[in-house]
């Protein structure tokens, strides 16, 4: 998928190293992921390319600036609804990074036959990606007090935010 000179496609091995890059500083930072602070390289990868999710990274004139993963939400009576997780290096900011992966990932999960998207655990703190999840078409479904441990702010909420894939195509 392309979009806005964003290239967005499957991740794979040789891209690990410029995921790690990305996710590393936001997991240490420790404000907007339930993963440990402290988890290495080699589990934060494996968790990020794990099933049922297939992982993707977003570019720009080449550089790997931005990563997602997107699959089943739950298993069974759950695997019609889609869930995503998504990252972008500091210098995406401003660069459509992230507003084309959610784009993408929608576009791809409503290909794949999902009926639905949810995030289980947007953290109330992280503005910028409630504000982008919402003008992508995401509500606040739930809110769950205190849920979250934030290292300088204390209890948060988190947020359960949902769409409808219906009528999402390719080029959403």
């Amino acid at each position: 998928m392309t979009g806005g000179g964003v290239d967005i496609r499957p991740a794979t091995a040789a891209d690990h190293d410029a995921i790690w890059a990305i996710l590393e500083p936001v997991y240490r930072a420790g404000e907007t992921y339930c993963i440990p602070r402290d988890i290495g390289r080699g589990d934060a990868l494996a968790d990020w390319f794990a099933m049922p999710f297939t992982a993707f990274v977003a570019t720009l004139d080449g550089r790997v600036l931005g990563t997602s993963h997107v699959g089943a939400n739950r298993p069974g009576g759950g695997s019609h609804v889609a869930n995503a997780s998504f990252a972008t290096h500091p210098d995406a900011r401003g660069k459509g990074i992230a507003r084309a992966l959610v784009d993408q990932a929608k576009a791809w999960a409503a290909a794949q036959g999902f009926a639905a998207m949810q995030f289980n655990f947007v953290v109330s703190t992280n503005a910028d990606a409630v504000h982008l999840w919402q003008k992508s078409g995401f509500a606040i479904v739930g809110r769950l007090p205190g849920a979250f441990r934030h290292p300088r702010l204390g209890p948060v909420d988190g947020l359960v935010m949902f769409q409808s894939l219906k009528g999402v195509s390719d080029g959403a």
